[in-house]
């Protein structure tokens, strides 16, 4: 695949994008969580660069901003696409402690986006291959379509103690 033919995205915080094989789609994370969905045979997939665990529905359209919306999100493409969730491998990034320091559990967000990440995969019976979860410092993310490769660079906080 020569640059030419790649469509590149970059997705920003509460941002959700699925493609074809000829797509690249990079984020970075902090404490926000990146789930990527990838059907092996199909060579299609998508990822969702979620914020926090859950929002207050109200008969709302999904919103990638929140995990639980975005399993909504990857539940209508794959459906569009004609595949069931049970046929993606699922990859989980980030949920970074940003502060470099305990955080008490109930201001926790990057654990408590975890925790959602790791109940929506038992959840949706989704089949997860690979998690760099947790830890301090943020997440470079670049998930190639066509082969269904993620690379990841971590960064953890310059003296920060390592959590989790």
């Amino acid at each position: 695949m020569t640059p030419d033919e790649v469509d590149e995205v970059l997705l920003q915080p509460g941002q959700f994008h699925f493609g074809g094989p000829a797509t690249r789609i990079r984020t970075l994370l902090g404490s926000c969580v990146a789930m990527v969905l990838w059907h092996p045979r199909r060579r299609i997939g998508g990822m969702c660069h979620y914020l926090l665990p859950a929002g207050g529905r109200g008969g709302r359209r999904p919103d990638g901003r929140y995990g639980e919306d975005a399993m909504a999100l990857f539940r209508a493409a794959a459906r569009q696409h004609g595949t069931g969730l049970e046929e993606y491998q699922c990859k989980l990034f980030g949920g970074g402690n940003m502060f470099g320091a305990p955080v008490p559990a109930r201001l926790d967000v990057a654990r408590q986006n975890v925790a959602a990440a790791l109940r929506l995969v038992r959840e949706h019976r989704l089949r997860l291959v690979a998690q760099s979860l947790g830890r301090s410092g943020h997440r470079k993310v670049v998930f190639e379509v066509w082969s269904g490769v993620v690379w990841v660079s971590h960064s953890p906080l310059k003296g920060a103690e390592e959590q989790g």
